[in-house]
């Protein structure tokens, strides 16, 4: 049987995946088109606008052929709404170690307190291009992210850098901090 957590955690944070900007906007966007879609069938008219010229709804005998538009982009907002309750990093800090759980059966990781090096806040360049990562390896980096523009970068004594995207860095730090204090 597993150990059991003694302590509560000094500090807890959940990140969801459907906070994520890029997934988000990519969302909307496809639901937008296809609401564009459905206004298409239900007015198969040709419209000119300036430069752009819409001609003639092609599947005009059809019936109900825009339907399927319009339940495509229904489904597609109802998903961005269960995404938002959808865990995707739950992030807690014990007295001795830091702990990033995923979603589902993706694997735990446990990083000791002792075994940071060194630790550093982060900015992130492109907020809204950032796709979800739950341990992702690359270029030497291992990176856990959802959602916010801010990260922290840990290096552990054995080299490995640990990139943790937050919506709470400063007391992320703060708190990782004195517990780098202490344990030295």
């Amino acid at each position: 049987m597993g150990k059991a957590f003694k302590t509560d955690p000094e500090f807890e944070e959940k990140q969801y995946l459907g906070s994520n900007k890029l997934g988000l906007v990519i969302r909307l966007l496809l639901a937008l088109f296809c609401f564009i879609g459905y206004y298409w069938s239900e007015n198969p008219k040709p419209i000119s606008i300036g430069l752009i010229k819409i001609g003639n709804y092609p599947a005009e005998n059809l019936p109900d052929s825009g339907l399927v538009f319009f339940l495509l982009g229904a489904f597609l907002l109802l998903l961005s709404v269960v995404l938002l309750y959808f865990l995707h990093i739950h992030l807690r800090i014990y007295s001795d170690y830091l702990l990033i759980d995923g979603f589902f059966n993706s694997r735990r990781v446990k990083i000791e307190m002792k075994a940071i090096r060194s630790l550093r806040k982060v900015r992130l360049k492109n907020t809204l291009l950032n796709s979800p990562s739950y341990n992702l390896h690359r270029k030497g980096v291992i990176r856990f992210y959802s959602s916010g523009n801010d990260l922290i970068e840990l290096i552990d004594k054995d080299g490995l850098i640990y990139r943790i995207g937050t919506r709470q860095c400063n007391e992320l730090v703060r708190i990782i901090s004195q517990k780098l204090i202490s344990t030295k």
